[in-house]
């Protein structure tokens, strides 16, 4: 049996730097699971393909510039943020962007209705109220699968640092959580 040997991320962007576009298929299928569990974190479900897919509309159309002063995944990541954050900037203009209402479900599959759905719905609430570094490391660490080393790594910190921010960060959405749950 026979193993294709992995291509580094910067072998690609060389090549489709250079024209080979089919590069950036190999780019995209390594990536799109990743990107597009970040996005379901924080985008309601109906529209987390939409934003998934301008991501990697902007990725093509950036790729030219890529310098390689950080890694393909931090620079896509920075990326990503940017296009959640540009989705919710649009969706502003004509209603709270934080807020996930339970009419989304008309829009989704009947496969995912149910209680699944409303806890999804208070998650994506309570983590896009947490401060920033919190939603980071949560989303480093659940949508993407990273290791705590990985993560360190990724944000020039130390291991315990990344481990304690973690812990906080799990805490404080705990709280979050109870807080809309709580009667009022």
């Amino acid at each position: 049996m026979f193993s294709r040997a992995i291509v580094s991320d910067e072998h690609l962007i060389q090549r489709i730097q250079q024209g080979d576009l089919e590069s950036f298929n190999s780019l995209y299928e390594r990536y799109q699971p990743r990107v597009r569990n970040r996005v379901r974190y924080v985008v309601p479900e109906a529209d987390v393909e939409d934003v998934t897919q301008d991501v990697f509309i902007a990725a093509l159309k950036s790729l030219r510039t890529f310098r390689g002063e950080s890694l393909f995944s931090t620079w896509l990541r920075t990326l990503t943020n940017y296009k959640v954050a540009e989705y919710y900037r649009k969706r502003n203009r004509k209603r709270d962007p934080r807020e996930a209402p339970l009419r989304e479900a008309e829009f989704l599959p009947e496969e995912s209705y149910g209680p699944t759905m409303e806890d999804r719905i208070a998650l994506r609430k309570a983590l896009t109220a947490l401060p920033e570094k919190y939603q980071e490391v949560i989303l480093m660490r659940f949508a993407e699968g990273m290791q705590f080393d990985e993560i360190a790594q990724t944000t020039n910190s130390n291991l315990e640092a990344v481990k304690s921010a973690f812990r906080r960060a799990i805490a404080a959405l705990r709280k979050a959580m109870d807080e809309q749950h709580a009667p009022h």
